[in-house]
């Protein structure tokens, strides 16, 4: 501004001591009419230059202000560092002084929006990895964001969900009550609720408002517990069972002792007989403990790493045999020994031949008098070793089938209790085989028998 006013001023002076000059012979000689022109001249002149003046002035300011514009608009971006040098140090003092200052903001702006940009990067790497589902919704129920364990929560598959509504992302009426209410009343609330459109699925929810008074929305995080109802509804169960078949030899141990002590001790035709029946019970009781001890420990050591030893499936298999040998010889049912081959598998040892007795004794109990159990073991293909052991019993109803392998779960109460089954032989089969990386299958047709297959990597 002061570098117009000087120009302005010279152009003055300058013009008033051409104008003197120019004039003073016309004053002399009174020649005003002469002077008149030549003032009138001087004046358009004069404005001449004022204007060319002016129009250079604004000219140059114009080009500096379109430089600012641009750069002021490229601030954020990238293309900053491309128009930065544009604002040259030149020019009016106030334009030099406000380049000099937007350079100073340009470094604050870039340092906010990389901040920005930084703190958003890691919050969406966050939500991303999370195991709990995340939604955000604004005022009108419309998805500002949903991460990814959502999406698989519910099968929404289009993860570009913000700015949709929430029902053409989940239809789940119970989020949208609870949304509804946080939105409503701006307090959090926290929920527990069975989700069908999510696989049927227990979640644990926590939602709170989110926003300000302006722009409200809410935020909802869906914790998956499924997991955990199940473990509680099993725990609710398992005692259950454990309960009911403790008390049912217990109680027959109470009234047979009951019954000696009021005299039927000295009853020569029955007391032998009611002993006979109180250990038997008893000799149950051992049985349910023991199985409920090896359970316990497979549960316990679940997560525990294991030492494997290489393992003979044949020496497993014959020791097996060994032991329920008698069993069988009273029952009257033969053991067979079918295609076994010399085989091996990574494992412990007691175990997996732990696993195998329960699948003969049961092959042994279930089975009719002069019935057969036949036990084949050998390589299913280079990778696999496979053992079966089949019977001709009674058979399992295909109904049960899906559920043999539970805890406490007998197919035929009525005879699993005299013939000793305490309902934890498969289960303890299963858990065995599965530790062990293994599968086990069952095939069978009721009233023909059975024929239970253990399937392992080979060592």
């Amino acid at each position: 501004m002061q570098t117009v006013l000087t120009r302005w001023l010279v152009l003055i002076f300058i013009a008033l001591g051409l104008a003197f000059l120019w004039i003073r012979p016309d004053l002399k000689t009174d020649a005003i009419l002469a002077a008149s022109v030549k003032l009138a001249i001087l004046f358009a002149a004069l404005s001449a230059g004022a204007l060319t003046i002016a129009y250079l002035e604004v000219r140059g300011w114009s080009v500096r202000v379109r430089k600012l514009e641009s750069y002021v608009s490229a601030l954020p971006a990238a293309e900053t560092d491309l128009v930065e040098a544009d604002l040259v140090e030149d020019g009016p003092a106030e334009i030099q002084r406000l380049s000099r200052s937007l350079r100073v903001m340009s470094q604050h702006v870039r340092e906010v929006v990389a901040r920005v940009n930084l703190e958003a990067s890691r919050r969406e790497a966050i939500l991303a990895c999370m195991a709990e589902g995340v939604l955000a919704v604004n005022a009108d129920l419309k998805v500002i964001f949903c991460n990814e364990a959502f999406a698989e929560a519910f099968s929404a598959r289009n993860l570009a969900a913000e700015g949709r509504t929430l029902y053409e992302v989940v239809r789940e009426p119970a989020l949208r009550d609870i949304l509804e209410r946080v939105l409503r009343t701006g307090a959090p609330e926290k929920n527990c609720f069975q989700l069908p459109t999510a696989g049927s699925r227990w979640f644990e929810s926590r939602a709170i408002p989110l926003g300000s008074e302006t722009r409200p929305g809410a935020v909802i995080v869906l914790h998956d517990i499924t997991g955990l109802q199940n473990q509680e509804l099993v725990r609710k169960d398992f005692v259950a069972d454990v309960s009911h078949e403790l008390r049912t030899p217990l109680s027959a141990i109470r009234g047979y002792a009951e019954t000696l002590l009021d005299g039927a001790l000295e009853d020569g035709m029955n007391n032998r007989k009611f002993v006979e029946i109180i250990l038997s019970h008893a000799i149950r009781l051992g049985n349910i403990a023991s199985d409920l001890l090896v359970l316990s420990e497979l549960d316990s050591n679940a997560n525990a790493p294991v030492e494997s030893q290489r393992i003979p499936v044949l020496e497993v298999v014959e020791s097996a045999i060994h032991s329920i040998e008698n069993a069988a010889a009273m029952r009257g049912v033969r053991l067979n020994r079918d295609n076994c081959q010399d085989c091996f598998v990574s494992g412990l040892r007691f175990r997996l031949e732990q696993a195998v007795v329960n699948l003969l004794d049961n092959a042994v109990k279930f089975n009719r008098q002069g019935g057969e159990v036949t036990i084949e073991c050998g390589y299913a293909d280079g990778k696999r070793v496979r053992i079966s052991v089949a019977d001709t019993g009674i058979g399992i109803p295909s109904g049960d089938i899906k559920r043999v392998f539970e805890r406490f779960y007998r197919v035929d109460k009525a005879r699993s209790r005299p013939a000793g089954g305490t309902g934890l032989g498969l289960p303890i089969v299963k858990e065995v085989v599965e530790r062990m990386g293994g599968t086990v299958s069952v095939e069978s047709v009721l009233g023909r028998g059975s024929k239970f297959t253990v399937t392992l990597e080979s060592a």
